[in-house]
């Protein structure tokens, strides 16, 4: 039975823990994405080494791929890819927006055309929770409607309206003990992300999620968004901000009694060459890195940095070897699972405020790299 405590708090920030049928995650939780059963370049049992206590399955990947009745015959997602430890699936609702020119939206849904096979698919909300409960993952996601950054009122009340309407449907289309939670949009205004927090916060989710950030709007703006909208969610159930991963956004978003996160940041930086650190992010491809002895992040006690130099890693991103991509991730997935790591422990022990003025005097006295900036 899913359950949410609370453990400790300082101002709005908090460390808690639920519990799923898979085992309990202490809270704020950072959570890898696993798009299609896989975090890229990483095993489940890496994964754990890691930190990572949660994984995310994406709903519209894998109904395309491998297709939700081959999971359902092998057992369900966990099983399939071999993780024990929770799992979290979305409903899709992101990639049907990024998809624009390729879906329309109905009532009953949204009818898309598939970026692999360019055939149609009508996929209702309530097939949405079918496919899901076929996943078998811990915590579902009801289907929503994400609007674009900008888009006027009217686009974001509709969108507003949409998802409300289609959350009631999916807790009613409900037929196992899966948990949903319900998903908050409105863009940038503050009057519509007051009444889809009033509208969904009524159908008493076990928890919530606040989508429709980090889609290109600028960051203190999304800031703004979370003040006004975090304090209308109830304090006993999990706040969950999608799609956000960027070590700031976290501390900021935790300071304001965010619970969970989840980003493809660390291993979409790895692929392209990319290292988060202390001082910024890197480009390992840049020539400087040629004759660079020390390791990615000075003190981090990652498997990449404790045994392989930069000037290694440099060679191996530019010879096109696949070991360079799996260091790289290793790194980055460690570096944000430890960041999280360490507001929860520091929320616990009191010192969240000192915690995260630390992050900042640290990050204003070195300069980031070219290439990887903002």
């Amino acid at each position: 039975m899913f359950r949410f405590e609370i453990l400790k708090q300082e101002g709005a920030a908090r460390c808690g823990r639920f519990y799923t049928p898979h085992g309990a995650v202490e809270t704020p939780v950072f959570i890898p994405v696993g798009t299609q059963g896989t975090v890229k370049a990483m095993t489940p049992e890496e994964l754990r080494t890691l930190g990572a206590q949660m994984i995310l399955g994406n709903t519209y990947h894998l109904y395309l791929r491998p297709g939700y009745e081959i999971v359902r015959e092998a057992g369900g997602l966990h099983r399939f890819m071999n993780w024990e430890g929770p799992i979290l699936t979305d409903s899709g609702g992101y990639q049907v927006f990024s998809l624009a020119p390729l879906r329309r939206l109905t009532s009953e849904g949204v009818v898309f055309r598939s970026h692999l096979y360019w055939s149609e698919h009508p996929v209702t909300t309530e097939k949405v929770v079918v496919i899901q409960e076929a996943l078998g993952s811990d915590i579902a996601m009801v289907l929503d409607e994400c609007p674009p950054y900008p888009c006027t009122p009217e686009e974001a009340r509709a969108a507003v309206e949409r998802t409300t309407a289609w959350a009631k449907r999916s807790l009613a289309a409900q037929t196992k003990e899966q948990v949903l939670f319900g998903i908050l949009q409105g863009g940038v205004y503050q009057d519509l992300r007051e009444k889809s927090a009033r509208e969904l916060v009524a159908l008493d989710f076990p928890g919530y999620a606040i989508g429709g950030l980090s889609v290109g709007e600028p960051r203190e703006l999304m800031y703004t968004v979370l003040d006004w909208t975090v304090p209308l969610l109830p304090p006993d159930k999990p706040r969950y901000l999608m799609g956000v991963g960027t070590p700031e956004d976290i501390i900021e978003a935790v300071a304001r009694g965010v619970d969970m996160f989840d980003c493809v940041l660390p291993t979409r930086l790895g692929r392209h060459g990319g290292a988060l650190t202390r001082q910024g992010r890197l480009n390992i491809r840049n020539a400087a890195h040629a004759r660079d002895f020390g390791p990615l992040d000075e003190g981090c006690g990652c498997y990449a940095c404790r045994n392989f130099t930069r000037a290694y890693l440099h060679h191996l991103v530019r010879a096109g070897e696949i070991l360079g991509v799996r260091l790289l991730t290793t790194h980055n997935l460690y570096f944000v699972l430890k960041l999280a790591a360490g507001i929860r422990k520091s929320i616990a022990t009191g010192t969240f405020a000192s915690f995260r003025e630390s992050w900042y005097r640290k990050a204003e006295q070195t300069k980031e790299e070219p290439g990887f900036g903002g």
